[in-house]
Formats: C-alpha cells, sequence, structure tokens
C-alpha cells in the first residue's frame, strides 16, 4: 500500500509529460490562484489526470533536441558524479579495511574522529571547504566538487560495517600462507563484499546526482552546473517541459536501482545500517 502510494508522483509526472502544453494548462491552471470557497469556487483545485488526451513527445523533443542545455548539463553531472563514486569506491574499500581488519595505535580513536565529519551538515563545513578551495584554486571547477566527494566518511563507515562481519580465521589463514595485505584484500575481502559495493554505489549515485547546494556554491559558472540545478531554471510556463525533463532526469537512477536492487537490499542487511 505505502509502495503504490509513493509510485502515485512518479507514474503523474511520467503520464504529464506525454500530453500537451495546452492539456497540461488546463489541469493545472490551479497554481498561483487561492481558490475562493464562500463563492462555490472550485475550478481553484488541481485536476489529477493520469491518461492524456492526445500523446505528445514535444517536450521531449523540446529537451532533447531544441534545447542543447539539458543535454550539456547532464554530461556535467556525469563528469562529477562518475569520478566521485569511482574515487570514493576504491578509497573507502581501503580505508575501511584498515578500520576492520588491521591494528594499529588509536584505531577507533582514529576512526570515530573521521566518523564525526560524516555528522556534520553540509552548511557547518561550507566556509572551511569555501576558504580552502579559494586558495588551491579549484573554485569553479569540477574538482571542487570532486575532491570533497572522493573523501567522504560515509563510504568508509558503510564497508568497515560490512567487512566486521567477515569472518577473521579467513584472513587469519591467508596470512599464514604467506599473502601480503594486498593480496588478502584483492582475493579475499573484495569478493565477500560486492553487496556492500553496489549498495554504496546507487546510495553515493542518488545523492550526488541530487546535490545542489555544492554546485550552486562551488560552481558559479552556469556552463560547469550539473543537472541537479535544470529543472529550477526552466521557466514556470514551460509546464510540460519540467515533467519530460524531470522524467529523463529520475530515469539513471531508477535504472540503476532495478539494475542493483538485490545486491543493494542484501547490501543495506549486511551492513547493519538501519533506517
Amino acid at each position: 500500500m505505502a509502495a503504490g502510494i509513493s509510485l502515485v508522483p512518479i507514474v503523474l509526472t511520467f503520464t504529464n509529460s506525454l500530453m500537451t502544453e495546452r492539456e497540461i494548462g488546463l489541469n493545472y491552471d490551479w497554481i498561483g490562484k487561492m481558490p475562493d470557497a464562500s463563492a462555490g469556487d472550485k475550478d481553484a483545485f488541481v485536476n489529477l489526470k493520469w491518461i492524456p488526451d492526445w500523446l505528445s513527445f514535444s517536450q521531449y523533443a523540446e529537451v532533447l533536441v531544441r534545447n542543447p542545455k539539458f543535454l550539456h548539463m547532464f554530461w556535467n553531472s556525469v563528469g562529477l558524479v562518475v569520478p566521485i563514486i569511482l574515487g570514493q569506491v576504491v578509497v573507502a574499500s581501503l580505508a575501511a579495511y584498515a578500520f576492520a581488519k588491521l591494528r594499529f595505535p588509536g584505531r577507533d580513536k582514529w576512526f570515530l574522529c573521521y566518523l564525526l565529519t560524516m555528522l556534520m551538515p553540509f552548511q557547518v563545513t561550507l566556509v572551511p571547504n569555501y576558504i580552502i578551495l579559494e586558495k588551491l584554486g579549484l573554485l569553479n571547477t569540477n574538482l571542487a566538487i570532486v575532491l570533497p566527494g572522493i573523501f567522504a566518511a560515509f563510504g568508509v563507515f558503510m564497508l568497515r560495517q560490512f567487512m566486521l562481519h567477515i569472518p577473521a580465521v579467513l584472513t587469519e589463514a591467508a596470512k599464514m600462507d604467506g599473502a601480503g595485505h594486498f593480496t588478502i584484500f584483492g582475493r579475499i575481502i573484495l569478493p565477500l563484499v560486492r553487496p556492500g559495493l553496489a549498495a554504496l554505489i546507487v546510495l553515493l549515485f542518488v545523492d550526488y546526482w541530487n546535490m545542489v547546494e555544492q554546485p550552486l556554491i562551488f560552481l558559479q559558472d552556469a556552463v560547469n552546473q550539473p543537472l541537479s540545478l535544470y529543472l529550477a531554471q526552466i521557466s514556470k510556463e514551460a509546464r510540460g517541459v519540467v515533467f519530460a525533463a524531470s522524467v529523463l532526469y529520475m530515469s539513471p537512477m531508477v535504472v540503476l536501482f532495478l539494475y542493483a536492487q538485490n545486491y543493494f537490499v542484501e547490501g543495506i542487511q549486511l551492513s547493519g545500517i538501519k533506517g
């Protein structure tokens, strides 16, 4: 029941993206108006329409063909999200292995300090990050978004929780056979944490695909901004374009989740993270 209710906005967005601009205007003409109940004004309320009278793909043509801004910002998002995911998977997996399987002085204290950075909201670290990026000359470049994303603490925390469930006898047996840490990490740990890596990739993609504050502040040049800022720049008069752009915007996330849903669910369960 709850899942069906959560699908209502998605279905409405898709069906409305196939309507003509005139039909959408008739259904959503209430926007910006206040109904006068005393006067019996019922036309000011929204008319949720599920099936379009006529199928129209003009909104998709406007987004994909007539207006190249969408595709430009789409590839900007890809250029930001893919390096962040690849970099954080590498850094987080290595750091998680160290915190979970290696013994060194102050290990738990260092992990706690590292974990505290995850508890701080973006607004708290905004000014220090801005000053550092400005001193390094990285403002208005992709590195202003990519570098902080690669070294974020969430991936380390999630994979460490996952690796703690791997029996120590496996790594101890490999050490007795003469295997080093990189051999153990590459041949034993990584194959066993594939569900965790898949879950991490999905969560990172959703998080950074939808980021707004970081690119809005660190990427002042509109040419470098990602797709997550595109919808806010569409005119409120082009409602059909908004629906079509919304469908295209959320499609990569839906496809990725459907492809990796089994690994995702298993990885969340085994990592010990609770919603």
